[in-house]
């Protein structure tokens, strides 16, 4: 059975321009005697086994770029990294490493890649976290995936560019 949000709550407010969802009609008139009342926070399943969070569900937050709330759509590769940089708004960081292999020598070297990744406000995402991200269209001039799900870090302190594979 899918959840769905009780009541409307007004959306949170933090903007110079009114924040509401595309989806919802805001002043709708309120039926005594329906049945069936459609939810007034509109939501989809992404899809590819990821759950949508219950403050996706449940919250109040307006994001456009949500995967969940929002109009994008995730397609492509489906990739894991390490979040290294939380200092932009909704934006963060992901670090991929990897083992690139040298012929010449038959031997690997270590590489990585910064990837920007939008970040909705149904994850607490902080440094260190391991997130799980989802291509998606391009979202600004070097976002072009979104975070789809998110493990809490089990060691914080081991360093911002030691190398690291899940």
């Amino acid at each position: 059975m899918p959840r769905i949000a009780k009541e409307y709550k007004e959306c949170d407010q933090h903007e110079k321009a009114y924040q509401s969802q595309d989806a919802v009609f805001v002043a709708r008139k309120r039926a005594i005697g329906a049945i069936r009342q459609k939810p007034m926070r509109w939501t989809k399943n992404v899809g590819l086994g990821i759950k949508t969070p219950d403050i996706a569900i449940e919250g109040n937050y307006v994001d456009k770029k949500c995967p969940f709330t929002g109009n994008v759509s995730i397609r492509g590769r489906i990739l894991k990294g390490l979040v290294i940089s939380t200092k932009m708004k909704r934006t963060i960081v992901v670090r991929r490493d990897y083992l690139h292999y040298i012929s010449k020598y038959r031997r690997f070297e270590k590489r990585h890649k910064n990837i920007s990744a939008h970040c909705s406000p149904a994850f607490n995402v902080k440094d260190g976290d391991v997130v799980t991200i989802g291509q998606c269209r391009p979202l600004a001039k070097t976002v072009r995936f979104n975070v789809v799900a998110h493990e809490p870090a089990i060691n914080a302190m081991a360093g911002k560019k030691s190398f690291r594979v899940f």
